[in-house]
């Protein structure tokens, strides 16, 4: 072990693995390592637009993606592994920054303080314990994501995995991906439906802060 991990060991990767090494059939789109996210640039920390994820979550992620395969799905990647950094990212945009150019995007009926009271964003992520990953469905006969009735990252009550205020055949493909995980150890959060954690992780009290970096994670 390199001696900065010895005097940092929110600085070692040694328990992670890159989620395309390890399940290549999931697709992926980071959306903080591009501009097209709720800042409106790319995050803090997020070196190259990778999935990375705690060995024990990878494995379980590779069960679900195994199981909606056979039924015609493919599980499509938007984050995973988050750096302590991009957190900090986000905290100040929502503290010091004016800027809300992409408030008519992903939060068009909330002010960006209450994105924080309301849960949407944490200051201290569960996405930078390893093992927590937001994820969508990919129809494998239209090549398009399945409509789940709101985008990811819009941060309004319509994200609530519970709300009927959308099409029977929204909220269920919103039940698929929610059985499909639960069944393989991950747990929902009540506020966004592509949210789901790894129920027994590996790391609960430790909060990362390597960055996403192929590099980084095989150095």
């Amino acid at each position: 072990m390199r001696t900065e991990y010895r005097n940092d060991p929110t600085m070692d990767p040694g328990g992670f693995v890159l989620l395309a090494d390890y399940v290549p059939q999931i697709v992926q789109e980071i959306r903080y390592y591009s501009t097209y996210n709720f800042i409106g640039e790319r995050i803090d920390g997020y070196e190259e637009p990778c999935a990375i994820l705690s060995i024990e979550a990878a494995r379980a992620l590779k069960s679900a993606a195994n199981e909606l395969v056979v039924q015609g799905y493919r599980l499509k990647v938007f984050d995973a592994y988050r750096p302590a950094s991009a957190v900090k990212h986000f905290i100040l945009w929502g503290i010091e920054d004016q800027d809300v150019r992409m408030k008519p995007y992903f939060y068009p009926t909330l002010e960006k303080q209450a994105l924080f009271a309301e849960g949407y964003i944490a200051k201290r992520s569960s996405h930078s314990r390893g093992s927590a990953v937001d994820l969508t469905l990919l129809d494998m006969r239209t090549g398009k994501e399945t409509d789940m009735g709101s985008p990811f990252d819009l941060f309004s009550p319509v994200s609530h995995p519970d709300c009927r205020e959308i099409t029977e055949e929204q909220y269920e493909n919103r039940m698929l991906l929610r059985r499909v995980m639960t069944r393989n150890g991950f747990k929902p959060i009540d506020c966004e439906w592509w949210h789901f954690s790894l129920e027994n992780e590996p790391y609960p009290d430790t909060y990362f802060a390597f960055p996403v970096s192929s590099a980084y994670l095989k150095r």
